[in-house]
């Protein structure tokens, strides 16, 4: 595969710029080659966007909603053109396998947009009346973006998108693991034509680049997505200056396959849903629950299903299972799984054995008779790692999907829908898929419990970008 075609620089101001500071090689992880350095961004590159961001806030919330919808729409467009390139380079520096990247990583982030745009002009933006009061949105100020490596291209849109169109400016701290994604992003938003200031980006660490957005007096809202760990932290720093605070955070998601359920079938979904973009993923389905008597089926089918899962180039088309994206995240993935082998779980495929050759890879590892304590069923583990938990009863089944602390996504399969939808209202989650039904990239996402709060995509993602302002006449 060629090499990335846009090095990171920041862009501030309507100027791209190489930093003052020490650079961070980025890795490509399939084949341990560095392929760029970032610029290791300072706390007063991070002042410099803010202060750019502040000063070209006034005029673009200013700017009627029909050229900040053209803008946008401008941006969809440019990602549409150069989709190729921005598969290929999120292949480059995630590891993801291509197919995944062009028709998930890629897509994602324009129906994201596109639902973004829907749903102003089916006036979510719009005055409401109630009794002598006038309901108005408006928006909230300046935004600091801080977004993860795993879906690099669809979380930095799901936050810069919407808070555009609101007409907020926008500060995108993207992660220094995919760099390479944020700057054509950046370009793409370049040759859109957008004000200076309006939109800016600045690369680095997040205790650093992301500290400093995150305590900066002129940032009226943080958007984060990560880890819970360093969610907590922006929340906390934020705190101070009373700064909204929207988190989309960590998961340990439950797939409930009920008595009635196709029992192989849901294995198979499960596995293929927990070991997307190489197991990387925050919603990922990562706990097989199924009734007591058929754990041994269920194992079988997902131990077969994870068989197809050869770990390979993801260059190449019929790659379904990449690297972790760094050394540190597979070590992280591996010790996990001796973790599960030491506690006494079953080890039905996979295990913590290194893969021969150049790369990060992981073995594609299934576990039965986990127990809901152990530390692979608590933990997230964000690598191709499943769990398979018996339960006794619906009741049971229920009380172990709840029984950690995230809550952001859900699955579940039975062959009488109402049931299943009675089981899915008893889920603490953002999100429930039942028989595997399709994302939907104009529903709300985000999670209950330490899986964060607020919502991105669609109407209610739009509207975590706005302030009400009520008007009594």
């Amino acid at each position: 595969m060629a090499a990335p075609t846009v090095q990171p620089h920041h862009f501030v101001n309507g100027t791209f710029a190489n930093g003052d500071g020490e650079r961070i090689d980025v890795v490509n992880p399939t084949t341990e080659e560095i392929i760029a350095a970032v610029p290791a961004g300072t706390a007063a590159e991070a002042d410099a966007a803010v202060a750019a961001a502040a000063s070209a806030f006034e005029s673009w919330a200013a700017t009627p909603l029909a050229e900040r919808v053209a803008a946008v729409q401008r941006i969809n467009d440019g990602l549409r053109e150069r989709a190729a390139e921005l598969a290929a380079t999120i292949v480059a520096e995630v590891g993801t396998p291509i197919t995944f990247a062009s028709k998930v990583q890629v897509t994602n982030p324009v129906g994201i947009t596109a639902g973004v745009l829907a749903a102003v002009e089916a006036g979510a933006l719009d005055p409401v009346t109630v009794g002598n009061s006038t309901i108005v949105r408006e928006p909230i100020g300046v935004v600091a973006a801080i977004t993860p490596w795993n879906f690099p291209l669809q979380q930095m849109v799901a936050k810069v998108t919407p808070a555009l169109v609101a007409g907020n400016t926008v500060v995108l701290k993207p992660s220094e693991v995919a760099p390479l994604t944020a700057s054509l992003l950046a370009h793409i938003i370049a040759d859109a034509g957008l004000p200076a200031g309006v939109f800016n980006m600045v690369h680095g660490t997040g205790p650093v680049v992301g500290e400093a957005l995150a305590a900066h007096p002129l940032v009226d809202m943080v958007s984060f997505t990560g880890s819970t760990r360093a969610g907590r932290r922006v929340a906390a720093v934020g705190a101070e200056t009373v700064k909204k605070i929207a988190l989309e955070l960590g998961g340990k998601s439950a797939s409930v396959a009920l008595a009635d359920a196709d029992i192989v079938r849901a294995a198979k979904i499960t596995v293929a849903n927990c070991f997307m973009n190489n197991g990387q993923a925050c919603s990922a389905l990562t706990r097989l629950l199924v009734p007591a008597d058929r754990h041994d089926e269920a194992l079988e089918a997902a131990a077969a299903a994870a068989a197809k899962y050869v770990p390979g180039d993801p260059a190449l088309e019929s790659t379904r299972l990449g690297p972790a994206v760094s050394a540190a995240q597979r070590d992280r993935v591996v010790g996990y799984i001796r973790k599960g082998v030491e506690e006494g779980a079953t080890l039905a495929a996979g295990g913590p054995d290194p893969v021969e050759g150049k790369g990060f890879f992981v073995r594609p590892t299934v576990f039965g008779n986990v127990k809901p304590d152990m530390t692979i069923a608590q933990e997230e583990i964000f690598g191709p790692v499943l769990s398979v938990l018996p339960y006794s009863d619906e009741a049971d089944a229920v009380r172990i999907a709840n029984g950690t602390q995230y809550g952001l996504a859900a699955g579940v399969f039975g062959a009488d829908v109402d049931r299943a939808k009675a089981v899915a209202g008893q889920l603490r989650a953002g999100q429930v898929d039942i028989n595997g039904a399709m994302f939907n990239t104009s529903a709300p996402f985000g999670g209950f419990k330490q899986s964060g709060n607020g919502r991105e995509f669609g109407r209610f993602g739009l509207e975590e970008f706005t302030e009400l302002k009520a008007v009594q006449i």
